[in-house]
């Protein structure tokens, strides 16, 4: 049997608990699912998994238990994550940068839903750092594979995406008053409202809930590393600006590169049910375009439910070696 842990069980993990259904009812999958507060879901399906807090967690690992709260003072212990043969972070961008590179070090692969942390280049230097594998998920975009081979190639020279989406699901805190009113009094006449243009970590920053696919853009397009050059985690990524030289083409300076390279516009319309994703790509490869609508999660109206498929993908090639 093989164990996965989830960080996280909100819309997307409850839709991946439920996707696995097939490999937790054959008992191939014990899902267990790390939360802050298991009260919070007491009512909610668990639709298969077991749910812990991290003081459960820790009294089964050894690993101290006094801390996993919303200010970050330490990292995690490795030691929580050793007794399972995969987790999957499903839990946010704040919470994949805390807990994510500890699971790494404790040498488990980590399925990365909020990819959007690979912006910050000491998380990505602690994500990419080893021994564990980073699996990076397409979250809801596809048609990426076409993409990373040509980008493999040296054959991409520009890429692009235009993120639509609800109008009023974008407002933000940081928003002036006029900026949130504009959005709430957005009208399906008025058309597209450019809320954001710019690079996925400039994105990432602002709309961290909402542009997480520019980042794994960027990373499907960040073309091939050096054979033999592992994450380099000694060399601050983003002051290298050669990118073609050797010492530049690990995982982290190809994606920091990448990431300066991918352009985003955020478009607020009102009244949109679905979010929908336009990729245009260009090089020596030829041109690329694609078009996706997704459909929102059974569990969340405001979640794609194309996330949680591909997570279950990916997690599946996992549990196939």
């Amino acid at each position: 049997m093989t164990t996965v842990l989830l960080l996280g069980f909100g819309a997307i993990g409850r839709h991946v608990a439920q996707l696995l259904a097939p490999e937790l009812g054959a008992g191939t999958v014990h899902l267990t699912a790390l939360v802050s507060d298991p009260s919070k879901h007491a009512d909610r399906p668990n639709h298969g998994a077991e749910i812990v807090d991290l003081a459960a967690l820790s009294d089964r690992s050894g690993a101290p238990s006094d801390r996993l709260s919303e200010t970050v003072t330490e990292s995690p212990s490795p030691r929580l994550f050793a007794g399972f043969d995969v987790v999957v972070e499903c839990a946010g961008v704040p919470a994949a940068a805390e807990l994510g590179p500890a699971v790494v070090v404790a040498g488990r692969p980590l399925v990365l839903t909020s990819v959007g942390a690979l912006a910050d280049p000491d998380t990505r230097a602690g994500l990419l750092a080893g021994p564990g594998r980073l699996l990076v998920t397409n979250g809801a975009i596809g048609g990426l594979d076409v993409l990373e081979a040509a980008a493999q190639a040296d054959a991409l020279d520009t890429v692009e995406i235009t993120t639509s989406k609800e109008a009023t699901g974008l407002i933000r805190p940081w928003m002036t008053t006029a900026e949130a009113d504009r959005l709430r009094e957005l009208r399906p006449e008025d058309g597209p409202l450019t809320v954001f243009a710019g690079d996925p970590a400039e994105a990432i920053e602002k709309f961290p809930a909402n542009v997480n696919i520019a980042v794994a853009l960027a990373w499907a397009t960040r073309g091939l590393p050096d054979i033999g050059t592992g994450a380099d985690t000694a060399t601050d990524a983003d002051s290298v600006t050669d990118q073609s030289s050797a010492s530049s083409r690990s995982d982290a300076a190809l994606l920091a590169a990448s990431l300066r390279r991918v352009r985003v516009e955020l478009h607020a319309v009102a009244g949109q049910s679905r979010s929908t994703h336009r990729i245009r790509a260009a090089g020596a490869a030829g041109e690329f375009a694609f078009d996706i609508r997704s459909t929102p999660s059974p569990e969340n109206p405001a979640t794609s439910g194309l996330t949680a498929l591909s997570v279950a993908r990916t997690l599946r090639q996992v549990l196939a070696g």
